[in-house]
């Protein structure tokens, strides 16, 4: 039985790759333009969307479901290693870091940029220099989850990027033999 579940929601799918297209649109505008500006104002409104429904949300994109402590990354890691991990229906404790690193390092790129925009930072060599690093840190953060992704997917025999276009994800054994009233 290949039964499905829905895991992830429309917002959170939509945030998802509005973050990726408008990450990726700024890339190829100038830095200070009116657009590069807009769009990492953007890019700050759908992170405070996402924080709000990282705590309200349904139950895969609050918080509590999957940011884990530092002994449910260390344990998931070491199975993952020793080849021992079971497959998650939400994120794994290794996808919740890096998710949470990607979240932190947009906030801190749009902040940064928004710091340039004021009398106090206006023209600062130095907080520009921050800027244009931490973006490049992103980029190689989105590298890495993306090859992770990937990776993941070709060993858990799951297309994760499909998933995060429609929602579904196959549904645990422990799910499916609750259903065939194995349980």
């Amino acid at each position: 039985m290949n039964a499905t579940v829905k895991v992830w929601d429309p917002l959170v799918r939509v945030f998802h790759w509005s973050l990726a297209g408008l990450l990726l649109a700024n890339f190829f505008t100038e830095d200070g333009e009116l657009v590069h500006r807009g769009i990492g104002y953007a890019v700050l409104a759908l992170l405070a969307v996402r924080l709000v429904w990282g705590w309200v949300g349904t139950r895969h994109a609050r918080f509590g479901d999957w940011v884990p402590g530092p002994r449910g990354v260390r344990d998931y890691l070491r199975a993952r290693l020793a080849g021992r991990s079971q497959r998650q229906l939400g994120h794994n404790p290794g996808a919740a870091v890096m998710i949470l690193a990607l979240l932190v390092g947009v906030l801190l790129v749009g902040v940064t940029g928004w710091l340039q925009t004021t009398d106090a930072f206006f023209g600062t060599p130095w907080l520009e220099d921050l800027h244009e690093a931490l973006a490049y840190g992103v980029l190689g953060l989105v590298v890495v989850h993306v090859l992770a992704a990937v990776g993941e997917s070709v060993h858990y025999g799951e297309n994760l990027i499909a998933s995060m276009i429609h929602g579904r994800k196959r549904a645990l054994e422990s799910d499916e033999a609750d259903h065939r009233g194995l349980r």
